[in-house]
């Protein structure tokens, strides 16, 4: 009788443990806030953010007629150093700061490609700041997104490095070379994070 219960105890012990295991391995996980939102590509194609899910994210506002110009020659490099590795390079023209991004997509898309042989993924130009500023800017600069560097973009190709949890890791301000050790530190330590 004794060992009877015992069996049954274990049988059902056994048959709770293979049911959580299985409902995990199906059950999918959430969404962070930060890849909540679709945007339009540099092509006008649409793209869920959340398609990025689990990836090394580094945001970056950028412009083509702006004294950091250079650095779509940098975010380029870093791209093709660490992308097999989970880092995924997002950049978003905008012509909020000196009207340094007057280019149609099309202009866009051709300067990066024939200037700095960019691959990483761009996206349709967007307002950073203000009222018309993107959703997604508008998490990326807010207190509750991020507590302790929040406040609007200050220029061009400032910088969000995003972790695999979709949470903000740093920022990184215009004068920060994407390929400084101050970036690349970052990124090697969000990227050895799985």
């Amino acid at each position: 009788m004794r060992s009877l219960k015992t069996t049954t105890i274990l049988a059902g012990i056994l048959a709770i443990a293979f049911s959580s295991s299985f409902a995990g391995e199906t059950s999918k996980k959430s969404v962070p806030p930060v890849l909540k939102h679709k945007l339009k590509s540099l092509d006008g194609k649409d793209v869920d953010l959340s398609k990025y899910q689990d990836k090394v994210l580094l945001i970056v506002n950028t412009a083509s007629k702006c004294g950091a110009t250079p650095q779509y020659k940098d975010l380029q490099a870093l791209h093709e150093k660490y992308k097999d590795q989970g880092l995924v390079v997002l950049g978003f023209p905008c012509n909020q700061f000196g009207a340094q991004e007057p280019g149609t997509a099309l202009q866009i898309s051709e300067f990066c490609t024939k200037n700095y042989g960019v691959t990483f993924d761009m996206f349709s130009k967007i307002d950073v700041n203000g009222e018309n500023a993107d959703d997604l800017y508008k998490y990326l600069t807010s207190k509750k997104a991020n507590p302790k560097t929040a406040g609007p973009v200050k220029w061009n190709f400032e910088k969000f490095l995003i972790n695999r949890d979709g949470e903000i890791a740093a920022r990184f301000r215009t004068r920060v070379n994407p390929q400084s050790k101050e970036v690349t530190k970052a990124v090697e330590a969000e990227l050895k994070k799985k």
